[in-house]
């Protein structure tokens, strides 16, 4: 199944160290980097990606071109926020959706839609690491491999509901 990662723009680039030094300086610095971190991203794993920007007093960033090195942009139109257009595409998206945002109002509305929800920090160091390993030619690896005695139980109790699973798996796919 192919996920289709929707962002809030802005306030991946406000969350980013990185970004959000390029963004005091100038919007639009923001928002280049933004999209070449993200053209890197979609070179490394070929996911569906759409960011989308509060546009009600922005100049248009790319001219008539609702696309820039294959990330779709969307910038909202006068009367509705970047969030109501994110809240939109994941109830129609659903389960094909991830959303990026540390808005904890578009994170549950994705979530009741029945897609998946990211926070901008999670997301942006899923992205890091993507670039690291794809330099390094590596696998990712995980540290506690090994077997540990014990007595404890690991039964259906401990088990993620089927929500939180698929959206564990969409997370992992990244």
């Amino acid at each position: 199944m192919a996920i289709h990662i929707i962002i809030d723009g802005y306030n991946l680039i406000r969350q980013s160290p990185e970004l959000s030094a390029l963004d005091i300086q100038d919007l639009q610095l923001g928002r280049e980097a933004l999209v070449d971190m993200l053209a890197v991203y979609k070179k490394l794993k070929p996911h569906k990606i759409t960011v989308v920007f509060d546009g009600v007093k922005e100049p248009f960033l790319y001219g008539n071109r609702d696309r820039a090195k294959g990330i779709r942009l969307r910038f909202s139109h006068g009367g509705e926020s970047a969030d109501d257009v994110i809240r939109r595409m994941a109830r129609r998206e659903r389960e094909r959706a991830l959303v990026v945002s540390s808005d904890r109002e578009v994170m549950a509305a994705a979530e009741s839609a029945g897609a998946a929800a990211m926070d901008s920090n999670a997301f942006e160091s899923k992205v890091i690491m993507a670039r690291y390993l794809s330099v390094k030619g590596g696998k990712e690896f995980d540290e506690d491999t090994g077997w540990k005695p014990t007595t404890r139980k690991k039964g259906p109790r401990r088990r993620l509901s089927k929500r939180k699973r698929k959206a564990k798996a969409k997370a992992d796919k990244l």
